[in-house]
């Protein structure tokens, strides 16, 4: 009977969407999957967790992963998306219960206009639940409410030998730390409860604040943090150590006018050309948005998708890139290593292949809720750069050596090409996570940074 389910589940799963059309964000690299099952219900992954062979599965919800951890080439992905639905919430403690196919849209859509928001958000609102949970994303309130993860009150973990595994901080204390960060490997979560903020409205009060160097965009994280729920620093990385940005600060507004649902931007229609893309583009958008932004220095009141999801106005803005798609690097290093820093962001400007989403933000001291979090204190920087073959790796590797040898990480959700040594130094305790890896799941990230075959 499993054999026979898992044939069907094929054959509609080819027929619906072709396998070669699931991608990571960023495009690169290129995986082909020999199948890719599309369960509508839920009591339909057993089915196909029993009958796949081992070693062979991986969830995959929206494909926000930069890099290869929500792909499995050659393999098989169990594409979550129709495992969607809202299975109860309790208003009086904002604890809500849904499938991990559930997306931060729906529930934003569904619960904003109720008073209630995400606990933590990254910079995309396109993500499922069980995605935020497997990659413990992170966000500009870091330092107030530490990762999603953290959030999350209880899962329901389908496993291959084990069934439906209930899990949380009192029973099965370790699966639930390994499944929150642990990039889909454990089983695929089923459910999950999670804690929603109260928020008066969609309102955000924002201050913009340009600054000059790493000095200054420090003591702004300090001096802010104690008042302002977000921050986060847009930079100029072709600035190299003449540093330069934008520091953004907010707190969920008073203001409690509902304002109509925001209205989803222009779609890129096609992938655009590679010599669009260059160091003289590149540092023309950055000296206009230093300018820009920097002319509205000051407070504002602006709407919750503005201040978190500028990029989400445009659709499919992966593609400009071209097509051989982007890297994003993101790293964190010890704050107290300034020195590193300075030089990370030299031989960023000194390769001439700087980005214009470069992100800054120092982390917090909350603990880590898995046990492959990536969120450590320190600074974070998270940069993309167009894929131009060996050239941009050879720029990846160098940037290695700095983080590396400064005591630093790298974050798996972001990353396609970093070497089994460097995740090695990222995550040294990472043997202490194999144990709970279920028997059927794999991805190509996983087999590429632990030399698994």
């Amino acid at each position: 009977m499993p054999s026979q389910i898992a044939a069907t589940l094929r054959t509609k799963a080819a027929s619906a969407v072709p396998t070669d059309k699931y991608l990571s964000w960023g495009r690169y690299p290129k995986a082909a999957h020999e199948h890719v099952y599309r369960p509508a219900w839920s009591d339909q992954v057993p089915g196909i967790m029993q009958a796949a062979p081992s070693g062979s599965l991986l969830a995959y919800g929206l494909g926000r992963s930069y890099g290869d951890s929500c792909l499995n080439a050659d393999r098989a992905l169990v594409d979550c998306r129709r495992l969607n639905r809202i299975l109860g919430f309790d208003e009086s403690a904002g604890m809500l219960r849904c499938e991990g196919g559930v997306t931060l849209t729906d529930i934003v859509d569904v619960y904003l206009p109720q008073g209630w928001f995400l606990p933590v958000t990254p910079g995309t609102q396109f993500v499922t639940v069980g995605g935020a949970i497997a990659n413990d994303v992170h966000g500009k309130n870091h330092h107030r409410a530490g990762t999603f993860g953290a959030h999350v009150q209880q899962l329901g973990l389908q496993r291959s030998n084990d069934g439906l595994v209930f899990c949380n901080r009192e029973r099965n204390d370790d699966m639930f730390r390994a499944t929150i960060g642990g990039l889909g490997l454990t089983g695929l979560i089923a459910w999950a409860d999670i804690r929603l903020r109260r928020v008066a409205g969609p309102w955000i009060d924002a201050e913009l604040i340009p600054f000059r160097s790493l000095a200054e965009f420090i003591g702004l994280s300090r001096e802010s943090d104690g008042r302002f729920e977000y921050t986060v620093a847009w930079l100029d990385c072709f600035a190299g150590k003449n540093l330069r940005g934008i520091f953004f600060r907010g707190n969920h507004s008073a203001e409690t006018r509902q304002t109509s649902p925001p209205k989803r931007g222009p779609k890129l229609p096609f992938t655009l050309p590679e010599w669009m893309l260059n160091r003289y583009s590149v540092k023309a958008f950055n000296e206009l948005y230093y300018r820009v932004h920097a002319a509205k220095h000051g407070p504002s009141r602006i709407r919750y998708d503005s201040f978190f999801y500028p990029l989400d106005s445009v659709r499919q803005w992966n593609l400009l890139y071209g097509k051989r798609g982007f890297l994003q690097y993101q790293c964190v290093i010890p704050e107290t290593n300034v020195a590193a820093f300075e030089e990370l962001l030299e031989r960023i400007a000194r390769s001439g292949m700087g980005s214009f989403l470069g992100v800054l933000k120092q982390f917090g001291s909350a603990p880590a809720a898995g046990m492959l979090s990536f969120p450590r204190p320190g600074l974070t920087l998270a940069l993309d750069f167009a894929m131009r073959g060996e050239r941009t790796l050879e720029l990846m590797r160098s940037l290695d050596e700095v983080v590396q040898q400064s005591g630093g990480a790298l974050y798996p959700a972001k990353d396609a090409r970093m070497s089994p040594a460097m995740f090695e130094a990222s995550f040294p305790r990472w043997r202490s996570f194999v144990p709970y890896i279920d028997p059927k799941m794999s991805s190509s990230f996983w087999r590429r940074v632990t030399e698994a075959q």
